[in-house]
């Protein structure tokens, strides 16, 4: 995480990668590891569709490039995450040898009753592929917003193509 800046991260995502601050609302961020402090903290203040979590944590680890990316000065705001979260969803691994289990489950504690808190033994830090969960999320999820936004009564563009 020697790169894993909140206040280079966080502008990233809003303008480069959702294509405004707007386009948030009907955008699902994906986080791993220190992107999942990213999208939580984005969470905090933006309006998201929703947000995936894969090995969240909530602390700096006492690791020194940790405490300096950010994420980890100040309290984390759930009720606002929670609040501005259409859906979040978070995979968490017992074996995971960089982030306690404890850890992982105070994220699922603290989003409750919003988030969809998946728990494994074996996946370690989520390294490895194939990761057919976190695909089925993503096509459970794209498909509802889908289908709400073709049944809105105002035109929309759904986030991707062209």
């Amino acid at each position: 995480p020697v790169f894993a800046r909140e206040d280079r991260w966080l502008p990233f995502i809003e303008k480069e990668l959702a294509g405004g601050v707007d386009n948030l609302k009907k955008s699902v961020v994906v986080g791993h590891s220190s992107g999942a402090a990213a999208a939580m903290r984005l969470a905090e203040k933006r309006e998201l569709g929703g947000m995936v979590l894969v090995a969240a944590y909530t602390s700096d680890l006492d690791d020194e490039t940790e405490r300096a990316s950010g994420y980890f000065s100040r309290p984390w705001n759930w009720e606002a995450q929670k609040k501005n979260c259409g859906f979040a969803v978070q995979f968490a691994s017992t074996d995971d040898p960089f982030l306690p289990i404890e850890e992982q489950r105070e994220v699922g504690q603290q989003l409750q009753p919003l988030i969809d808190y998946k728990e494994f033994d074996g996946r370690s830090h989520f390294f490895d592929y194939p990761f057919p969960e976190l695909l089925e999320v993503l096509t459970t999820k794209f498909g509802e917003t889908s289908r709400a936004i073709h049944s809105s009564s105002k035109p929309a563009v759904a986030r991707g193509g062209k």
